[in-house]
Protein backbone atom coordinates (compact mmCIF):
# COMPACT_ATOMS: atom_id res chain seq x y z
CA UNK A 1 0.00 0.00 0.00
CA UNK A 2 0.99 3.46 -0.87
CA UNK A 3 0.03 6.46 1.11
CA UNK A 4 -0.64 9.97 -0.07
CA UNK A 5 -1.00 11.67 3.39
CA UNK A 6 -1.96 15.26 2.69
CA UNK A 7 -0.67 16.32 6.39
CA UNK A 8 0.70 15.16 9.67
CA UNK A 9 -0.31 16.55 12.54
CA UNK A 10 0.96 15.78 16.05
CA UNK A 11 -1.37 16.00 19.32
CA UNK A 12 1.01 17.48 22.33
CA UNK A 13 -0.13 18.32 25.81
CA UNK A 14 -0.24 20.98 28.37
CA UNK A 15 0.35 21.79 31.69
CA UNK A 16 -1.25 25.10 31.33
CA UNK A 17 -3.39 24.91 28.54
CA UNK A 18 -4.79 28.89 28.27
CA UNK A 19 -0.74 30.01 28.90
CA UNK A 20 0.32 27.32 25.95
CA UNK A 21 -2.60 28.64 24.02
CA UNK A 22 -1.12 32.41 24.41
CA UNK A 23 2.37 31.05 23.86
CA UNK A 24 1.84 29.43 20.36
CA UNK A 25 -0.51 32.33 19.20
CA UNK A 26 2.70 34.98 20.11
CA UNK A 27 4.95 32.39 18.53
CA UNK A 28 3.29 33.22 15.06
CA UNK A 29 0.42 30.32 14.82
CA UNK A 30 -2.97 30.74 13.97
CA UNK A 31 -5.48 28.79 16.89
CA UNK A 32 -8.60 27.07 15.67
CA UNK A 33 -10.42 26.02 18.62
CA UNK A 34 -12.24 22.60 18.70
CA UNK A 35 -13.50 22.18 21.88
CA UNK A 36 -13.00 23.64 24.79
CA UNK A 37 -9.98 21.37 25.59
CA UNK A 38 -8.33 21.16 22.33
CA UNK A 39 -7.40 23.58 19.28
CA UNK A 40 -5.48 23.18 15.99
CA UNK A 41 -2.04 25.49 15.49
CA UNK A 42 -1.55 26.15 12.47
CA UNK A 43 1.12 27.76 9.19
CA UNK A 44 0.58 27.63 6.22
CA UNK A 45 1.83 24.44 5.62
CA UNK A 46 1.90 23.19 9.23
CA UNK A 47 -0.24 21.95 12.14
CA UNK A 48 -0.08 20.44 15.27
CA UNK A 49 -3.32 19.83 18.12
CA UNK A 50 -2.75 21.04 21.29
CA UNK A 51 -4.74 19.43 24.43
CA UNK A 52 -6.00 20.76 27.56
CA UNK A 53 -4.00 17.08 28.71
CA UNK A 54 -0.38 17.02 31.26
CA UNK A 55 1.05 13.97 31.55
CA UNK A 56 4.68 14.80 33.04
CA UNK A 57 6.43 11.65 31.40
CA UNK A 58 4.48 12.02 27.96
CA UNK A 59 4.98 15.75 27.80
CA UNK A 60 8.76 15.60 29.06
CA UNK A 61 9.75 13.13 26.28
CA UNK A 62 7.68 15.18 23.63
CA UNK A 63 10.13 16.82 20.85
CA UNK A 64 9.07 18.48 17.35
CA UNK A 65 10.98 19.00 14.51
CA UNK A 66 10.27 22.51 12.36
CA UNK A 67 11.86 22.63 9.68
CA UNK A 68 12.98 26.55 8.59
CA UNK A 69 14.42 28.13 5.42
CA UNK A 70 17.02 30.29 7.74
CA UNK A 71 17.86 29.16 10.98
CA UNK A 72 19.49 32.21 12.20
CA UNK A 73 16.85 34.76 11.29
CA UNK A 74 14.10 32.66 13.12
CA UNK A 75 16.93 32.20 16.03
CA UNK A 76 16.66 36.68 15.39
CA UNK A 77 13.03 36.82 15.41
CA UNK A 78 12.09 34.75 18.23
CA UNK A 79 14.81 36.87 20.38
CA UNK A 80 13.79 39.93 19.30
CA UNK A 81 9.83 39.25 19.75
CA UNK A 82 10.92 38.67 24.03
CA UNK A 83 8.61 35.41 23.89
CA UNK A 84 11.60 34.20 26.56
CA UNK A 85 11.03 37.32 28.98
CA UNK A 86 7.41 36.85 28.36
CA UNK A 87 7.27 33.17 29.91
CA UNK A 88 9.14 32.35 32.55
CA UNK A 89 9.30 28.70 31.88
CA UNK A 90 10.30 29.12 28.03
CA UNK A 91 13.89 28.70 27.49
CA UNK A 92 15.73 28.84 24.21
CA UNK A 93 19.20 27.57 22.69
CA UNK A 94 21.69 28.98 20.51
CA UNK A 95 22.63 27.66 17.14
CA UNK A 96 24.21 24.19 17.36
CA UNK A 97 25.71 23.00 14.17
CA UNK A 98 25.55 19.44 13.22
CA UNK A 99 26.74 17.28 10.53
CA UNK A 100 23.33 17.17 8.83
CA UNK A 101 22.54 21.16 9.05
CA UNK A 102 21.70 23.24 12.27
CA UNK A 103 19.13 24.18 14.96
CA UNK A 104 18.25 25.66 17.75
CA UNK A 105 16.02 24.82 20.47
CA UNK A 106 12.99 26.00 22.18
CA UNK A 107 11.16 24.44 25.41
CA UNK A 108 7.39 25.69 25.39
CA UNK A 109 5.90 26.78 28.69
CA UNK A 110 4.96 22.82 29.85
CA UNK A 111 8.41 21.22 28.25
CA UNK A 112 7.71 20.48 25.06
CA UNK A 113 11.19 20.44 23.13
CA UNK A 114 11.05 22.04 19.62
CA UNK A 115 14.00 22.02 17.54
CA UNK A 116 14.03 24.88 14.83
CA UNK A 117 15.96 22.91 12.15
CA UNK A 118 17.82 23.67 8.62
CA UNK A 119 19.33 20.86 6.64
CA UNK A 120 22.42 21.05 4.55
CA UNK A 121 21.13 21.08 0.88
CA UNK A 122 23.03 17.52 0.15
CA UNK A 123 20.97 16.07 3.25
CA UNK A 124 17.32 17.19 2.17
Amino acid sequence: MKLKPKSIRPFIGSKDYNLSREFYRDLGFDEFVITHNMSVFKTREFAFYLQDYYAKDWVDNTMVFLEVDNVQDHLGKLKKSGITETYATVRCSEIVCNDWGNEFFLHDPSGILWHFGEFNTEVK
